[in-house]
């Protein structure tokens, strides 16, 4: 165990752990590619990868503001991981898609963070991993306790 994170609540643990994955998970994606994708920019390409949605739905759908969301997606374009397109019959709407560029480096990163999560589960065990993951994916009652 380790005594730094001893006397965090279930919040700071979440928290630090998560922390510690992305940088990780960024750096294994950085000594392996010469493009830098912040985790970010990650962030955006999964919730467009197979899909086109508009800008306006990825902005709604992440937890960043829509100012710095434009910024990451002129970023991504910049670096030919994306295209953003007219929507069809709507000319203020634009939907955005990753481009093969970037669905390449999408799927090469959920790779390395899929030996990241074997190594995890060779530290644990395979049982703890899958209890883990489920314990995270089941309803923790929480939209429910905050609004009232």
């Amino acid at each position: 165990m380790n005594p730094e994170l001893d006397n965090l609540d279930l919040i700071d643990l979440l928290s630090e752990r998560h922390l510690l994955l992305r940088r990780i998970t960024e750096e294994m994606w950085n000594d392996s590619s010469d493009i830098h994708i912040s985790n970010s920019e990650w962030f955006i390409m999964a919730r467009i990868y197979k899909r086109q949605p508009t800008i306006a739905f990825v902005s709604k759908n992440v937890d960043i503001s829509r100012q710095a969301v434009h910024k990451f997606i002129k970023s991504l374009q910049s670096k030919d991981l994306v295209e953003v397109m007219n929507v069809k019959n709507n000319n203020k709407e634009k939907c955005i898609r990753l481009t093969s560029l970037g669905e390449e480096c999408y799927e090469k990163n959920e790779a390395l963070k899929a030996s990241l999560e074997k190594k995890i589960a060779g530290k644990i065990g395979e049982r703890q991993l899958g209890f883990l993951k489920d314990l995270l994916k089941s309803d923790w009652g929480l939209e429910e306790a905050h609004k009232g």
